[in-house]
């Protein structure tokens, strides 16, 4: 009789071990999605970064950009990133190559330096896995490029 009530206590053990372990590893499973589709957004911005500020056409948004992050030529995520938006544009200060001589009394250049958010937005179709990465970046715009770029604020 001890031997049986061993046996069943044996076994509901067992039972409540792979329960545990089965949890775990799920957990696990679903950060690792996680981390990949934040590392898929970055990857994306990263991309988006060396854009053309002055030229950004509101009909070429949102892009979108497919990632394959483990490179065995498999769309892995797809990458949706809106259109870049101006967060503030100030004058910037005059460069070292402009201010020459002893009484150089230049105070600002001509440029200006703007704060560009870019949002960018993960998705896998496999795991179901969503990440949201934003990212700023400072760009020197000469006053052409400035006016162009429609960050007039």
């Amino acid at each position: 009789m001890v031997g049986l009530i061993m046996l069943v206590v044996t076994t509901l053990l067992v039972v409540s071990s792979f329960t545990l372990s089965g949890g775990n590893l799920a957990a696990v499973g679903n950060l690792q999605h996680r981390n990949e589709a934040i590392v898929a957004a970055n990857i994306a911005i990263e991309q988006t970064i060396n854009l053309n500020y002055t030229a950004l056409d509101p009909a070429n948004y949102p892009a979108l950009v497919d990632i394959d992050i483990d490179q065995d030529n498999t769309i892995d995520y797809n990458v949706t990133i809106p259109i870049p938006l101006c967060i503030s544009a100030r004058p910037a200060p005059a460069g070292l190559k402009t201010l020459s001589g002893v009484q150089a009394n230049i105070q600002n250049s001509n440029d200006y330096l703007a704060l560009w958010e870019i949002r960018a937005n993960a998705a896998s179709q496999a795991t179901g896995a969503l990440a949201i990465a934003v990212q700023g970046i400072n760009k020197r715009l000469t006053l052409g490029e400035y006016v162009a770029s429609g960050c007039n604020i």
